[in-house]
């Protein structure tokens, strides 16, 4: 799906749905393809669904900026200043995105296990920000890809977070009745994730200075930095 609204300074953005990953996926012509590996992961691997969603994004791409594009307002997409985020294996989908895809300049893993690794030889230089809990610190993937990442790089730590702090998904669960689990509230963790991945994406797709991003900030004490 894509921002239909491309007014002046408006960031453009585009969300994936990646099919038969979910509990329903439902095309433009009004079908809705199942789920083929929810009780199937665990036989298919992390690093095969990522390298899938790779694939994907690599066709949304193609599909917004090549010579037929299926987006209408296409001509506003500056193709020298593409980012990527993700959540959990979306996270390590950005990743593997941009191992592949060079014309992805940024990303972002918002506390998601790197089953697809960081490549050796890096990223070819590009900006990486790890955003994530404190959980992530006994994550051997997060230790790897952080001593891998060859160019712009922060790890930052939301204490009191947790897996799902990251989404919407405790407001969801709220009002389902469902507690959140994460001991900061929802209310703070989406203030912070906004924040900081707006910070990285302004800084290295707008070359706008971002000090949020050079260390420790009084105003957001929840937050530890690593810097390279």
């Amino acid at each position: 799906m894509c921002d239909d609204r491309p007014g002046p300074g408006r960031p453009r953005r585009a969300l994936v749905d990646h099919p038969y990953e979910n509990a329903g996926t439902t095309l433009p012509d009004g079908q809705t393809l199942p789920c083929a590996i929810c009780d199937k992961f665990s036989s298919i691997g992390g690093s095969t669904v990522a390298g899938s969603r790779a694939q994907d994004v690599s066709f949304v791409l193609d599909r917004l900026t090549g010579r037929h594009p299926a987006w209408r307002y296409a001509r506003v997409i500056d193709t020298k200043r593409i980012g990527m985020a993700g959540h959990s294996i979306g996270g390590a989908s950005t990743a593997a995105t941009m191992a592949g895809d060079a014309r992805v300049r940024a990303g972002v893993n918002m506390d998601g296990t790197f089953f697809a690794p960081v490549p050796a030889d890096g990223l070819d230089g590009r900006p990486f920000l790890m955003f994530g809990a404190k959980d992530r610190h006994d994550d051997k993937t997060w230790h790897q890809s952080w001593a891998d990442l060859d160019g712009w790089k922060r790890w930052l730590t939301v204490t009191g977070a947790d897996h799902g702090s990251f989404t919407d998904v405790p407001l969801l669960a709220g009002l389902a009745g469902i507690p959140d689990t994460a001991p900061m509230p929802y209310e703070r963790s989406l203030a912070l994730t906004r924040a900081y991945v707006a910070a990285f994406f302004d800084l290295h797709l707008k070359g706008v200075p971002q000090p949020l991003l050079d260390g420790p900030s009084p105003d957001n004490p929840e937050v530890v930095v690593r810097l390279p």
